[in-house]
């Protein structure tokens, strides 16, 4: 199993912070452009613990690829996880934690992941899985920064 961990300081105030990340709907607005990314299910303006989000992604040459989340815990105001139950990985947990700072939303994801095909999948994971997913998360968090200057 894999791990990616980030962590980026958000300059607004904790509800304004929820508010952005816990709607389903703003998830394409982080995501690089060419991931085509789009959300095919309908989605609550918050999301809640059972929710199942369905979403077409495009992660390697451009080949469309349904992927469904589920909301599996949240706490409103210090976090949510997301795991996939149809999607490229084997396991994928994602946490996201929310702390107040002095200086704003301390926000850190953790990425727990698994690949199929075995040592195949290990094989790969250095030059694209983990490559893929680092370029992913450095968009977000340029994206992040600009929107709460």
């Amino acid at each position: 199993m894999y791990q990616l961990r980030r962590k980026q300081l958000v300059k607004t105030d904790i509800a304004t912070c929820w508010d952005f990340f816990s709607s389903p709907a703003n998830l394409s607005k982080i995501t690089p452009a060419y991931m085509g990314f789009d959300v095919r299910s309908e989605v609550p303006e918050r999301m809640y613990e059972g929710l199942m989000i369905e979403y077409r992604v495009r992660p390697l040459l451009g080949i469309p690829m349904k992927w469904v989340t589920e909301i599996t815990h949240v706490k409103d105001y210090q976090f949510f996880v997301d795991e996939q139950r149809i999607g490229p990985y084997k396991l994928w947990h994602h946490e996201h934690h929310f702390m107040e700072t002095p200086d704003g939303i301390e926000m850190t994801d953790i990425v727990s992941y698994e690949l199929p095909f075995g040592v195949l999948g290990s094989m790969v994971h250095p030059f694209l899985v983990e490559k893929k997913l680092n370029e992913i998360f450095a968009h977000r968090f340029k994206v992040v920064d600009e929107l709460f200057k």
